[in-house]
């Protein structure tokens, strides 16, 4: 049944789905929602510097920009490949991406939860297929819904363990391009403590493993909502990442990636409780 009224979700005009959103990131913000809460230590925690008016102000515009990225994803997995890629009014750095394709090093790129990141699957398989990460989800109705849209898109879906891991090496050395998201909390055996948005935070090596590994190119990924429609950025990473000193790999990886957020951080996905097992604040997200 959810898997119908998804489909027919996605049917709907862009604009009535924002209607929606708005509506939901009202209720979010006046109720006190895990969303709301979360989101709030997050904001407090890494833009410190900030009035108690513009924490506010911003902790609105990261409901609303959450609650429109949910709707846009449902919007992007049920309709064509074209649809999506008619909603990308403005391209900044493409020739980066069509450069690391034809020197046939291979390529990581880097996306972070951010903006409207479900866009990029449909403007990547323009250029390439990728081979990604793919985690099921536990309903198995949305997992159906989602995951035809992503073998809609040309991606190759591999596990998300140490297969998964090989066959994105392989890939790589063979010069193709995968996409990781590394702004996840990994499990311990997968990570280092790092700095990211100035905190002491577990954060996965992956990355940085692979590059140290293959030598490839390394590029960042972002899709900016915009009023016109999105953006799509596409920018270069620093050299580090690929060096053998681990710690700064993920170092400059974190620093990219917060150059990426800071370009519109009301459109990251602050929800998610990214600062967990953090020894300086044991504590943060308690009750929540």
């Amino acid at each position: 049944m959810l898997y119908y009224f998804l489909k027919v979700m996605a049917q709907l005009p862009l604009t009535w789905l924002h209607a929606l959103a708005n509506c939901l990131a009202q209720f979010l913000y006046l109720l006190p929602s895990s969303v709301k809460r979360i989101s709030h230590a997050n904001l407090n925690l890494v833009y410190p510097e900030l009035s108690a008016q513009a924490h506010n102000t911003l902790l609105k515009n990261t409901l609303k920009s959450q609650c429109y990225t949910y709707v846009e994803s449902v919007k992007c997995w049920g309709m064509p490949k074209l649809y999506s890629l008619d909603l990308v009014q403005n391209v900044q750095g493409e020739q980066l991406l069509k450069d690391a394709l034809a020197n046939q090093k291979g390529l990581i790129i880097v996306v972070t939860h951010f903006g409207c990141w479900e866009l990029l699957n449909a403007w990547l398989s323009q250029y390439t297929v990728p081979v990604i990460m793919y985690k099921p989800n536990k309903n198995k109705s949305v997992d159906r819904f989602v995951l035809k849209a992503r073998q809609n898109f040309n991606a190759t879906l591999v596990a998300t363990d140490k297969t998964g891991v090989a066959a994105i090496f392989k890939h790589l050395k063979q010069g193709g391009l995968t996409v990781i998201l590394p702004d996840h909390l990994p499990k311990p055996s997968g990570g280092i403590y790092a700095k990211f948005f100035e905190q002491d935070v577990l954060c996965t090596t992956l990355v940085s493993k692979l590059a140290q590994k293959t030598q490839c190119n390394v590029l960042g990924l972002s899709c900016i909502r915009e009023k016109s429609g999105f953006k799509v950025i596409c920018q270069s990473m620093h050299d580090d990442i690929n060096g053998q000193d681990l710690q700064r790999s993920v170092d400059c990886l974190n620093h990219d990636m917060q150059d990426m957020i800071n370009q519109a951080p009301e459109q990251y996905i602050w929800s998610y409780k990214r600062f967990r097992r953090m020894p300086s604040h044991p504590h943060l997200y308690k009750s929540m």
